[in-house]
């Protein structure tokens, strides 16, 4: 496993992928194409999230061993057992910000009102 070289900006489109790698069953990891097609995000957008995801140990890339001779090798995704962990702490932290920026901004302060 790889250790993280920056963190992982949880953009729309890095939540898209990171859905998609979770929603694919283990024994059929999804390729970057399949990955494109999925979120309807274009290869410009999802390889770059995936080397990135792959840098930070977030996933895990390799080549499928059979390849057919009509095509040439594809890489297949994982998310990593750290993936998973830092996606779902992500998503909780992300959750609890966005609930305090909608509570009115008299909740969010330290007192409550009318207390002296």
């Amino acid at each position: 496993m790889t250790t993280p070289t920056r963190p992982v900006r949880l953009t729309t489109p890095v939540r898209l992928v990171l859905d998609a790698l979770l929603a694919a069953q283990a024994e059929d990891p999804p390729w970057g194409y399949r990955i494109c097609a999925e979120t309807d995000l274009g290869p410009s957008t999802v390889y770059p999230i995936l080397e990135r995801l792959e840098q930070a140990g977030w996933i895990t890339g390799q080549w499928e061993a059979d390849t057919p001779h009509a095509r040439p090798a594809r890489r297949l995704y994982t998310i990593s057992d750290t993936g998973r962990q830092m996606y779902a702490e992500a998503l909780a932290r992300s959750s609890k910000r966005r609930g305090a920026q909608l509570r009115p901004a008299w909740l969010r302060s330290a007192g409550s009102p009318g207390e002296d």
